[in-house]
């Protein structure tokens, strides 16, 4: 009888083991009788609170909706868990999805385009700034909503140039503006300094083509047609690169390699005061200016001489609405949306994560106003963004193997920074990424 009770109780315990270990997405109810919205994200940290209160804020603004939001790892992560798990009742409503996806999801058939929403309504997208748009578009149709973005920018050590009687002043630098004042700070300073920094980090390769207005894949970046080849040899990226390479042997740029490591050794270096110049992230902006009690300064992206800046794309994620869900609990993503979008949470956003707000109305509310009241600098991210026009080089690329495409531009970029002769480089990870192009394109039937 004994043994009979252990037993049972051991049964009973095992039963709620495997009730508590299952997802809570699968096992939690609502409050209430509101439409019960999934939302998968990455954020996390501060990021992820920030998150959180905007959708609180939504579920507290109405009663027909309740989103529920769910840490799912990594951006990588979360496309194959959409893959996945679509047309079962695991997969999400909404769901957050990087940049080097797009063309992925978009070939899936697993998403409703959010120009169908926009249409039903007329939804006012035009508030919305043109060049996030127009990365998440094909065709004139807008198949996911921009959400968190940024792009990439220049940061200077205001206070360590100042020191050394240097001025910066072009808010669009050209890259012979910023070879002046790396050497000159480089001069001046000595071997303790490096006047400019870089790392091998593909994205900057692609903001540059952005930049100079030229396209990394035939077909307009793919957004004319199916890609069938890569045009990374050109001449305005033999340019940018021996520009760089060019720097980094004469000692007044410095070489951090590539990888994670690297970027937080860079950085390290610039909030102590070791650098000059700093290409990053606008998203790194709340990072940077808490991490130093030097004044920072911030610049357009650099362009090259002779031309006018072209204006870059952006990078972060969108929010996507899956068609394998009702048409209720679409709405509901669709209503989400909108709320996120709007200029306040827009504001709120960029206030307390980093990310640029992408409604045009955040400019004009008072938790911008007063942020950049209170630093200046915050202000020219968002300057950047909203005066990009967007063409199709700015568009970013639209094709499947973007991480194949950004593993071996990282690998050029390295080389070339290691001496290595710069159209070689190119040519060569040119060439590998045609072969993965087209045996791609034959897998697809394209």
């Amino acid at each position: 009888m004994k043994k009979k009770r252990v037993f049972i109780l051991a049964a009973i315990a095992a039963v709620l083991c495997l009730l508590f270990s299952l997802p809570i997405q699968l096992v939690s109810t609502s409050s209430d009788d509101r439409e019960k919205i999934v939302f998968w994200h990455e954020m996390t940290g501060s990021t992820k609170d920030t998150l959180v209160k905007l959708v609180d804020d939504f579920n507290n603004s109405q009663d027909k909706y309740e989103v529920v939001p769910y840490y799912q790892g990594t951006y990588e992560e979360v496309v194959q868990k959409v893959l996945n798990t679509y047309g079962t009742d695991a997969s999400p409503t909404v769901f957050q999805s990087a940049d080097n996806s797009i063309a992925q999801l978009y070939d899936s058939g697993c998403i409703t385009p959010i120009q169908t929403f926009v249409d039903k309504e007329s939804y006012d997208i035009e508030q919305i700034y043109p060049v996030a748009r127009n990365f998440y578009s094909y065709d004139d149709e807008l198949f996911a909503m921009p959400f968190n973005t940024s792009q990439p920018v220049l940061y200077y050590n205001k206070s360590l140039l100042e020191e050394h009687g240097i001025t910066l002043s072009p808010k669009e630098p050209t890259y012979s503006d910023l070879s002046r004042v790396a050497k000159e700070l480089k001069e001046k300073a000595g071997n303790s300094v490096s006047g400019m920094s870089m790392i091998g980090y593909s994205w900057y390769f692609e903001e540059f083509a952005a930049n100079a207005g030229v396209t990394l894949v035939d077909n307009n970046n793919g957004r004319d047609g199916t890609v069938t080849k890569a045009t990374y040899n050109s001449t305005a990226m033999q340019e940018t690169l021996s520009w760089i390479q060019e720097g980094m042997k004469a000692g007044y740029f410095t070489n951090y390699g590539s990888g994670s490591t690297a970027m937080t050794n860079e950085l390290t270096a610039f909030l102590s005061g070791k650098t000059g110049l700093m290409v990053r992230t606008s998203g790194a902006c709340q990072q940077i200016f808490t991490g130093t009690d030097d004044e920072i300064g911030i610049c357009y992206y650099p362009h090259p001489d002779g031309q006018e800046n072209n204006g870059v794309s952006i990078g972060g994620a969108a929010l996507w609405i899956s068609n394998d869900k009702s048409q209720a609990q679409q709405e509901g993503a669709w209503a989400f949306i909108k709320y996120m979008l709007s200029a306040e949470s827009q504001a709120t956003w960029q206030a307390g994560t980093g990310y640029l707000a992408l409604n045009k109305g955040s400019q004009f509310t008072d938790t911008l106003l007063d942020m950049y009241k209170e630093n200046p600098a915050l202000a020219i991210p968002s300057q950047q963004l909203a005066t990009t026009e967007p063409n199709k080089a700015n568009a970013g690329i639209f094709m499947q193997g973007m991480n194949q495409s950004r593993l071996l531009l990282q690998t050029a970029m390295e080389q070339v920074f290691n001496g290595a002769d710069v159209k070689k480089a190119l040519s060569e990870a040119e060439k590998s990424m045609d072969n993965y192009i087209t045996q791609n394109n034959l897998a697809n039937g394209k």
